[in-house]
């Protein structure tokens, strides 16, 4: 996706926005001549979603790799249930 100079918009922003989006087209609310604009739109949408999508997934696992490096050795999965209780 390219770079740009506007502020990076949330998740949930981009996904509210893919929601418009799809509810113009719908409805017909959207003249002709901006079909083309608002599709480009939203498959910059999507990309931004999946790459978030992506990022956090990769987080996540560094996260439970880590705890997972910092457990007490020996201490097994029935065990770690028992702890967090």
């Amino acid at each position: 996706m390219k770079k740009s100079s506007k502020k990076e918009i949330k998740y949930s922003q981009a996904t509210q926005e893919l929601s418009d989006i799809l509810d113009d087209l719908q409805s017909e609310r959207v003249d002709v001549d901006e079909v083309a604009s608002k599709v480009r739109r939203a498959i910059e949408l999507i990309t931004l979603c999946k790459t978030k999508i992506e990022k956090t997934e990769l987080e996540v696992k560094r996260v439970i790799t880590q705890f997972e490096k910092e457990l007490p050795a020996g201490v097994d999965e029935d065990e770690d249930q028992e702890l967090s209780l």
